[in-house]
């Protein structure tokens, strides 16, 4: 399976205290990537999205980016249609089937209910239908089941496999020992390395 994440000796610092050294690896694939809190996790998503620059080192991305963190980037004021219509004008997608992405998460009969009344869950299902609509090569999922219920984490987790066999490269942070199952691989960062969990 062809690579879409490349990193080459990665290396980030807050103040003198390494959080990540010297990685190197390549993706492809699902894997889930697990480690102690405050062990970089986090940071190391948000370099690959490019929303955090690395102190040294190269990321190398094969194919469009889509990111789940933990803050859901919808606006409770709007509904969840208005929500999705907002982000493709963002996006400058044209011709999106919003209704279609909606039944797809399960929020087909939510679609003019305002998002501030929404549960964890439903916010979580609506901020993926807002990744899945710009059809990623690569999803970066941080901590995605958090607060979610058993049908929902459940949703999730087929909603990712389904990804994976459409061809895209997964990279997901999670505490949840369900979502091995669903890895091809699972690694860990200890001390700021990353190694095979």
């Amino acid at each position: 399976m062809t690579p879409k994440i490349s990193l080459s000796r990665l290396g980030k610092f807050y103040g003198r205290k390494p959080v990540l050294r010297d990685i190197s690896r390549e993706f492809s694939g699902i894997t889930l990537i697990t480690g102690a809190n405050g062990a970089g996790k986090s940071t190391l998503l948000r370099i690959i999205a490019g929303l955090c620059r690395p102190d040294a080192g190269t990321v190398s991305l094969f194919g469009t980016v889509g990111y789940l963190a933990h803050a859901t980037f919808l606006y409770p004021g709007l509904t969840a249609r208005e929500n999705l219509a907002f982000w493709a004008g963002c996006h400058g997608l044209g011709n999106v089937d919003l209704d279609g992405l909606l039944a797809r998460v399960g929020l087909e009969k939510s679609a003019h209910e305002r998002v501030r009344v929404f549960s964890r869950g439903m916010a979580q299902r609506l901020n993926l239908a807002r990744i899945l609509m710009l059809g990623p090569d690569i999803l970066l999922l941080d901590e995605p089941a958090t607060g979610l219920d058993v049908q929902s984490r459940t949703f999730l987790q087929e909603e990712i496999g389904r990804a994976a066999k459409a061809g895209a490269c997964i990279l997901m942070v999670s505490h949840d020992e369900d979502d091995a199952a669903i890895a091809d691989h699972v690694l860990a960062i200890r001390k700021g390395r990353l190694e095979e969990a």
